[in-house]
């Protein structure tokens, strides 16, 4: 059975610890890789003086291209090779997808990040629906976000309004253009947004058990990096990114702003199910020693998950989620919505401060 042919394209800075398990993950499904490496202008603060990452990702992506491409599937391309001196992209991340996008030669190009992987099985039964039916051109994937740990995910208000639908895979031809990368959107030689055509939305794959899994709030030095990014991003419009991890993410001050889109409610749940092979072999390789990282305690998660007034707490923003659909804009309910939740003195806050969690911590 003969599969499409694949053109993975990633953006990525400080990638470690997931660069190798990720280039295993992809290796086998994959006819291009190519990898973006370096930082934005937002990502200063992140990256070293010559715009590359301070973690040894390029190295590794460099090991990985002498000693594991027996293929010669791997491209790694910097800001230097498309002519940027300094060793930073220009612009917000739309150059740095677009400059993969020109090299890609598949019949699709699947967009990932450094900390995004899928079951083998889940890639295997995606591409051959793509053979099966070659007028799909696009699909979409609803995240499961993973954070402090591999047993534990963030769901939450933000996520459930469409945060966790990622536009990530599309058909692809040589008069195809990358248009943005917020949102990925991939027009082709008309000017049509596949998006647009035949496309697979998010929810409809997940409801055949294919999910995203995305460990973007595993480790205590990746989230920082992430919220400095984010801090110094225009389109982001977090301010409060950085003091978000010290009170939220670090410290769990307020178990119900979990989620690094800090504007909404989230909640922290366990996770029960199968994680990819590669994730396994990262997660061994962390407990055994392997990798030098730190590592943050899961001893406050779970006496949190374990309280049953968080449970309810849980409970309740969910079943209120739904409702705020119903809220228009700039009408009386949505306003009394807004005061209800975000008020210091509001009734929500009343209550939450009530409820005391095991250990004495208020909410």
């Amino acid at each position: 059975m003969k599969l499409p042919k694949v053109t993975f394209g990633m953006i990525v800075l400080n990638g470690e610890p997931f660069i190798r398990y990720n280039l295993r993950a992809l290796y086998p499904f994959a006819h291009q890789i190519i990898i973006v490496e370096g930082a934005s202008p937002a990502a200063a603060g992140i990256a070293a003086s010559d715009g590359h990452s301070v973690d040894g990702t390029l190295d590794a992506l460099r090991y990985f291209k002498s000693k594991e491409d027996p293929e010669d599937k791997l491209i790694i391309l910097t800001a230097e090779d498309e002519g940027y001196p300094n060793g930073f992209w220009p612009g917000e991340k739309h150059e740095q997808s677009q400059a993969y996008a020109r090299r890609a030669t598949g019949d699709y190009l699947w967009q990932v990040d450094v900390d995004e992987f899928y079951r083998p099985e889940d890639t295997c039964r995606v591409l051959d629906v793509l053979r099966q039916d070659p007028s799909i051109t696009a699909v979409s994937f609803k995240q499961i976000t993973f954070w402090g740990w591999f047993d534990y995910t963030v769901d939450g208000w933000y996520l459930r309004r469409g945060g966790e639908i990622y536009h990530r895979l599309f058909k692809w031809a040589p008069d195809y253009r990358y248009i943005t990368h917020r949102p990925p959107t991939v027009q082709n030689a008309q000017g049509q947004d596949l998006r647009q055509l035949h496309w697979i939305d998010g929810n409809a794959v997940a409801s055949i058990g294919i999910f995203l899994y995305h460990y973007s709030l595993l480790f205590p030095k990746q989230v920082i990096e992430k919220c400095d990014y984010y801090k110094h991003a225009d389109w982001a419009e977090r301010t409060e990114a950085v003091q978000w991890v010290e009170k939220n993410y670090l410290k769990l001050r307020n178990p119900y702003r979990v989620h690094n889109v800090y504007d909404y409610p989230s909640w922290l749940e366990r996770f029960n199910g199968v994680h990819s092979p590669q994730i396994e072999l990262l997660r061994a390789d962390l407990q055994a020693g392997k990798i030098d990282i730190a590592l943050r305690s899961t001893d406050d998660i779970e006496q949190l998950l374990h309280s049953p007034l968080y449970r309810l707490g849980r409970s309740c923003l969910r079943s209120v989620e739904p409702l705020s659909h119903w809220w228009m804009p700039g009408s009386y309910w949505r306003a009394r919505a807004r005061r209800f939740v975000n008020d210091p003195n509001g009734s929500i806050k009343k209550l939450l401060r009530r409820v005391t969690l095991a250990g004495g911590r208020q909410l």
